[in-house]
């Protein structure tokens, strides 16, 4: 077989991978889904983690690593960093959260989402379950916006960017955490909006690449395993993001420097997602809202059946993917159920 050929080949299956990775997301979404409103956040957690280690351990013809997953910070179900998955002969990164924002998923409110990132071997960096500060931003503030800055300067240089005569035009999302209060205070100081979230700023990050939903930009600290699928999106997506690690305590400060994680570098979308053939996918457990929309509609089940509402990012193509799903093939056809709506 030619180089030609086997490039052909490899291109092929990333294709066909892509719609494979949309089915691993989707099936924990609606594991997590039959599991949400309980009040019981690990519950659906350990749910999505095994809907997806089943998934990704049925796909033919590869065999994952996961370089990055949710669940060390707090003992919660997860796929290991390290851990393999799959017997094919070509290996692929995964960066992972099977379940991201576990509370809404307990209490069933808007934001929950099952989350993954792919690259060929060595395609996404390798770290701890730790803590990153993040600025996130789309394609047309990409050159204008520094996190070494002033969070003020950020603001101006954004609205600049924007083309916003009025800073009070603009919408900052951050995690609503105390480590983030003076970034908040500093934020509101310009005129600026904030949009405090509970839980949550994977999704946030990506759709700041996204016109007319709301989002202009992320900042503060939030999870690292968030930061890495992010990095992987917003780089597809033409945007810009750069991170500077947080270690939790000196322990993790050494275990990510003996990873080789160059600890108080700022980091970019390229440095934590090297690879260029990227593969993103997100299903929605419950509605994924920004300050104007929801951008993805949660699981909803039917007799025989559930809808889930997705969105698959490659280098070739962005789609947002509502699926309908025959669970019981009896029960949907006794009740006379279609695909349609639910």
């Amino acid at each position: 077989m030619t180089d030609e050929d086997k490039s052909g080949d490899l291109k092929a299956l990333y294709k066909s991978l892509s719609w494979q990775l949309l089915e691993v997301t989707e099936n924990a979404a609606m594991a997590a889904a039959r599991a949400a409103g309980h009040g019981d956040k690990y519950l659906a957690d350990a749910a999505a983690v095994d809907a997806m280690r089943t998934a990704l351990n049925r796909i033919d013809g590869i065999s994952i690593e996961i370089k990055i997953g949710e669940g060390e910070r707090d003992d919660a179900p997860m796929l290991f960093i390290g851990e393999r998955l799959g017997k094919g002969q070509i290996v692929v990164d995964i960066a992972v959260d099977p379940l991201e924002n576990t509370n809404a998923t307990a209490n069933l409110n808007s934001g929950a989402v099952c989350v993954l990132a792919a690259a060929p071997s060595g395609g996404l960096i390798q770290a701890s379950d730790t803590y990153m500060d993040k600025l996130c931003v789309g394609r047309d503030a990409a050159d204008y916006v520094d996190i070494r800055l002033e969070p003020e300067d950020n603001v101006h240089r954004l609205a600049r960017a924007l083309k916003r005569r009025d800073t009070r035009e603009l919408t900052i999302t951050v995690l609503d955490r105390e480590r983030n209060a003076e970034l908040v205070s500093k934020l509101r100081s310009t005129g600026a909006r904030v949009r405090l979230i509970p839980d949550g700023d994977l999704m946030p990050c990506i759709f700041s690449c996204f016109r007319g939903v709301g989002v202009h930009a992320v900042m503060g600290i939030g999870a690292a395993p968030e930061g890495v699928i992010s990095a992987a999106a917003v780089k597809l997506l033409g945007g810009k993001m750069q991170a500077i690690w947080k270690p939790r305590d000196d322990a993790d400060r050494e275990r990510m420097i003996a990873m080789g994680v160059r600890v108080d570098d700022v980091y970019t979308q390229d440095d934590l997602a090297p690879a260029d053939d990227l593969i993103f996918c997100a299903t929605a457990v419950t509605p994924v809202m920004t300050t104007s929309k929801a951008v993805l509609e949660g699981v909803s089940f039917f007799p025989g059946g559930a809808k889930t509402n997705s969105l698959v990012i490659t280098r070739g193509f962005m789609n947002f993917v509502p699926t309908t799903h025959i669970l019981d093939r009896e029960v949907f056809e006794a009740e006379k159920s279609e695909f349609r709506l639910y």
